[in-house]
């Protein structure tokens, strides 16, 4: 028996990768609409009729890239975790070499400035609940683990560090970040609490030189 194989020409082509720019295009919307929601009302304060309305997309496009609100909620979260990580590490990579705890004090720094941003409104403060406490600390993990990681690393290899286990260490570091951060966004004044925690946080770093 003999089966043809389907042939693909230029129009079917475009078609496809069109169609795919369109879906996109959709998740796209979708994911910067809810972004702007969540923070300005919280995830509790949000239906899905509004996203999809601010997004001028359908609901049933909606539910074709997402489970539901909360699997949106989570990669709305993901995105600001992976932007804020890329920030840090562009920092990180423009510092000064030869001081690595320096490095680890302007990303700390860079990372408390976020914390008083209304980002914090989804990261920090309805993430938790909304994902679950486990869920949550593996996404921190996922994104800010590796950049400590590094920064700790470097800084032992130099010996502007103490020698010791880093991976602890690094996990450590992160949590200190996430309560340090969590203390700022669930604040009535997130930037005098900022101001307040940040010497206890560098002192943290400080006492980790050679």
């Amino acid at each position: 028996m003999h089966v043809k194989t389907p042939r693909y020409g230029p129009a079917s082509v475009e078609g496809r990768t069109r169609k795919a720019e369109q879906s996109e295009a959709t998740r796209t919307a979708l994911l910067r609409a809810a972004r702007k929601l969540f923070m300005e009302r919280g995830y509790a304060g949000v239906g899905t009729e509004e996203i999809v309305t601010k997004a001028k997309v359908t609901r049933g496009a909606l539910y074709h890239h997402f489970r539901d609100k909360k699997d949106l909620f989570r990669a709305v979260h993901e995105q600001l975790e992976a932007e804020m990580a890329e920030e840090i590490g562009r920092q990180l990579a423009g510092g000064p070499a030869d001081d690595p705890v320096e490095l680890l004090r302007t990303g700390a720094g860079t990372f408390l400035d976020h914390c008083t941003k209304p980002v914090a409104r989804i990261v920090l403060v309805d993430a938790p609940s909304v994902l679950g406490w486990d869920e949550w600390r593996a996404i921190d993990e996922k994104y800010g683990l590796g950049l400590i990681l590094a920064g700790l690393q470097v800084g032992m290899d130099s010996g502007a560090l103490r020698k010791q286990a880093v991976r602890p260490l690094a996990h450590l570091i992160l949590a200190a970040l996430g309560e340090a951060g969590m203390l700022i966004a669930n604040a009535d004044d997130p930037k005098a609490v900022r101001d307040e925690v940040e010497p206890a946080l560098i002192s943290l770093v400080e006492g980790l030189r050679a």
